[in-house]
């Protein structure tokens, strides 16, 4: 990851900036941007806010509008904004990449601007080109020996040579979150090639099939990790009634679970790989034994696994990018 100039402990709290979705849609009880203003206003930095809307470039210098902002863990009244000020982003120290997917040329053009300030003297988190190279859905085939079967293709006959081969799967863009448009595919199912057609757009865009994992009835884990390193309990997140997904989005219920040992072993075979790549927090969704994605750009599930444990994996995350602030990466 690289290093911006040591100005975060010359005299003065660190300078911390995020940008997200709007911070008046949140829920504030499972929202872990929430969580991760909370600790940083616990520690005394200067807490800025950004939208993707006011982060942009001016004469080669990636700047922002930004404003103070005061947060507070209640569901009535959860924050207050100063007004916006127009900044350059290597005024922070630090800066929270956490807008949600879609991950679209948008997304793309904003990691560009956060590329451009980290170039400027600023940690981001994540690193805004690794954000671009680990597709969340596509990245899991930098690790096979920790996955089931799968194809990412457009062509709709090899998806269905797949479910012939395989049985039954499921089917996912590779641009989406929270369960969004995954499909369940099953051998001679009269909708398949409806399915197909819908979400690949007539063979136009790529997705992933992955071989059913009927794990999932024991809960789709998800897995957070700090700088390579797993939080030693994982949110085991179980379908709603007549659902297949476990996405709290779509109807989920969530509960802890300590990490089995091929969890670990999961987590020692992606986790260096994060490290290196300048990704500080991530989160792997494992189904039974196997690995189904790489959460990178806003993963959830601090305030669940605080609240259920006495944890603090806010302060976690920033013990170690302070680290980092101080040159202290080990």
């Amino acid at each position: 990851m690289q290093m911006p100039d040591n100005k975060a402990r010359a005299g003065r709290p660190v300078r911390t900036g995020v940008v997200m979705d709007p911070i008046a849609g949140i829920k504030v009880h499972k929202d872990s941007t929430f969580a991760m203003l909370l600790e940083a206003q616990r520690r005394g930095h200067d807490v800025y806010y950004m939208e993707p809307a006011d982060v942009q470039v001016a004469d080669g210098q990636a700047m922002a509008s930004m404003r103070r902002i005061e947060v507070r863990d209640d569901p009535a009244d959860w924050f207050s904004l100063e007004a916006a000020e127009q900044m350059p982003l290597a005024a922070l120290d630090l800066v929270l990449m956490r807008r949600d997917p879609p991950f679209d040329m948008d997304y793309v053009y904003l990691t560009y601007i956060l590329e451009l300030a980290e170039r400027q003297g600023v940690m981001v988190i994540n690193r805004p080109a690794s954000l671009r190279d680990a597709n969340e859905k596509f990245f899991i085939s930098r690790f096979p020996q920790c996955c089931v079967p799968m194809v990412i293709t457009r062509r709709a006959a090899e998806i269905t040579a797949f479910v012939a081969q395989h049985g039954r799967a499921v089917v996912k863009p590779l641009d989406g979150m929270g369960g969004d448009s995954v499909f369940q595919l099953n051998p001679g199912d009269p909708n398949l090639n409806v399915i197909l057609e819908s979400i690949t757009h007539h063979e136009r865009q790529l997705v992933m099939a992955q071989q059913f994992i009927p794990e999932i009835r024991d809960g789709d884990k998800r897995i957070l990790l700090i700088d390579g390193a797993p939080v030693p309990y994982a949110l085991a997140r179980f379908p709603g009634q007549g659902d297949f997904r476990g996405n709290l989005a779509k109807g989920g219920t969530g509960k802890g679970v300590p990490l089995s040992e091929r969890d670990h072993w999961v987590c020692e075979q992606v986790g260096p790989v994060l490290r290196d790549m300048g990704i500080l927090f991530a989160g792997l969704d494992v189904i039974g034994d196997w690995l189904s994605e790489i959460n990178v750009t806003s993963p959830t599930c601090i305030r669940e696994l605080d609240a259920e444990y006495g944890l603090n994996i806010a302060g976690q995350m920033f013990d170690a990018a302070e680290a980092r602030l101080d040159g202290d990466a080990r």
